[in-house]
């Protein structure tokens, strides 16, 4: 007797593989930590406003709070993807939850210490737990399907992150600008209660990821980025890229993002009392220099004995940190200081409270981005898109320079839209190919994300020495980048373009 199998899918949907499994659980559950980041990361830019309302504090000094929060990803990031190689997925999962928890749980002693740092301290500790859930959520969405999908299953989850940001600046309105009877602000006193919520959510969703079954793809499939080939052989047949021009100038480009990033945490705990702006501009410029003196010395010794294996021989994943780096350094000056262009550069008068507001619509033009971007990707290549992306971004920052009036403020909700789908997209265009090095390569990527706290300092001097319209030339720049790499990504890869259509 003759036992009939059913034949496997010759069509592989965007969370199933041929053989017909499915991963929409797995996915589901990972996809609610985007929804959470986006909470929380909404939350962060209101609270920027509160801030300078509350403790008197310039465009510049409020920014140390966007830095206090990227300094979080900066220093966790390589710990998180290293945690991640060795407990899994689930594992990493968890420990990123708890500190998120614990970060949440620490604004209600916060709030009455009364303290600037106090503050900055919890933010820092929540993007710490949240750099574990990027470092890992972010590549085991890309391999939760087939491999031509992975950029549209990232942007997919990366949609529940623009829900979550929506919500962020509802929530932050409601408390960090509350008022009694008397009209009196209130915010001081309940900036704790959203924070403590999230404390809560998050222990339930440490509950629920214990008792999910997440595979671990890359120990049970193989490598997430070669399909059914197993890591080991996937890294033994492919062709070591061996450009050592262009390894050595990626590579010396990323020390020199290091060393910025490592001169601001100096010129942050140095003027952490007194915010003192000009002290803490020479120390960063004087710490930044001389880690690339000392550097670049090592860097060239070292960039010749790299194993033809290893990641930073790859140009397509060296080249992504920095496009990375520019593009979280744009999106998080143009969040930082949206309350702000929309209560000073509008021409109509606009409250702190309306702006908030406004910015959830701005979020909502975020999320549409993410949803349309998901859908583009499914019929064209991911490098491509990314870098018309980034060009529009770059005009449409030129519109906000140029103060068009009401042309500019669209302008800057239009920027959200293209935004919307970089950080995803680069994440996985940076990843392809790399095998079972995924996980350590993401957390390079996301430690990258330190971009975020230099720009809104520098947009911040920009403007109080010339206006708010002009310092969007700082997020052009970073644009430019973004739009080079997306262009410049199949040659730096050495492949063509990742398509939708195809195994």
């Amino acid at each position: 007797m003759t036992t009939l199998t059913p034949a496997p899918s010759s069509a592989p949907g965007i969370l199933s593989r041929p053989d017909g499994r499915s991963y929409l659980v797995p996915f589901a559950l990972v996809s609610s930590l985007f929804l959470l980041w986006g909470f929380c990361n909404g939350m962060i830019d209101v609270m920027d406003k509160h801030f300078q309302e509350q403790l008197h504090l310039s465009l510049a000094q409020s920014a140390w709070v966007q830095f206090a929060h990227y300094l979080g990803y900066f220093v966790m990031a390589l710990p998180a993807g290293w945690i991640a190689s060795r407990v899994g997925y689930k594992g990493g999962i968890i420990a990123g939850l708890v500190m998120v928890a614990a970060g949440g749980f620490w604004f209600i002693p916060a709030t009455h210490i009364g303290q600037f740092w106090a503050f900055l301290l919890g933010v820092c500790f929540i993007a710490a737990g949240l750099t574990f859930l990027e470092t890992i959520a972010n590549p085991y969405t890309t391999v939760l399907g087939p491999r031509q999908f992975s950029a549209t299953r990232i942007n997919l989850a990366q949609s529940c992150n623009g829900v979550g940001w929506i919500f962020g600046p509802v929530a932050g309105r409601m408390f960090f600008y509350s008022a009694d009877a008397q009209g009196r602000s209130t915010g001081a006193q309940t900036l704790w209660i959203p924070y403590a919520a999230v404390g809560v959510i998050v222990l339930v969703l440490c509950i629920l990821f214990a008792m999910a079954d997440l595979p671990d793809l890359t120990a049970e499939d193989g490598s997430p980025q070669d399909g059914a080939v197993g890591a080991e052989e996937a890294e033994r047949s492919a062709p070591p890229a061996r450009r050592p021009g262009l390894t050595l100038v990626l590579l010396w480009l990323n020390l020199a993002a290091i060393a910025v990033a490592i001169g601001m945490i100096a010129a942050a705990f140095s003027t952490m009392h007194d915010l003192n702006e000009t002290r803490g501009a020479k120390i960063l410029a004087a710490v930044a220099l001389a880690v690339i003196v000392v550097g670049s010395p090592v860097l060239w010794a070292r960039s010749s004995k790299l194993a033809p294996a290893s990641v930073w021989n790859r140009p397509h994943f060296s080249a992504a940190t920095l496009a990375q780096f520019f593009y979280v350094a744009a999106q998080s000056g143009i969040f930082a200081y949206f309350i702000n262009y929309m209560t000073t550069q509008t021409p109509a008068a606009i409250t702190d409270q309306n702006a908030a507001l406004l910015a959830s619509v701005a979020f909502g033009c975020f999320l549409a981005g993410r949803v349309v971007g998901s859908w583009l990707l499914k019929n064209l290549p991911a490098a491509r898109l990314l870098g018309v992306y980034g060009a529009l971004n770059v005009l449409l920052c030129a519109v906000v320079m140029l103060k068009l009036g009401w042309v500019s403020v669209a302008a800057v909700f239009a920027s959200y839209f293209f935004m919307s789908i970089m950080f995803p997209t680069i994440f996985a265009l940076g990843i392809h190919g790399l095998g079972s090095r995924a996980k350590r390569a993401s957390g390079f990527i996301v430690m990258a994300i330190m971009g975020g706290a230099i720009v809104p300092k520098l947009m911040g001097r920009v403007a109080e020495h010339w206006d708010l319209s002009f310092s969007f030339v700082v997020p052009l720049f970073c644009f430019v980048v973004v739009a080079i790499y997306g262009f410049g990504w199949p040659h730096l890869a050495e492949a063509d373009e990742i398509r939708p259509a195809g195994p």
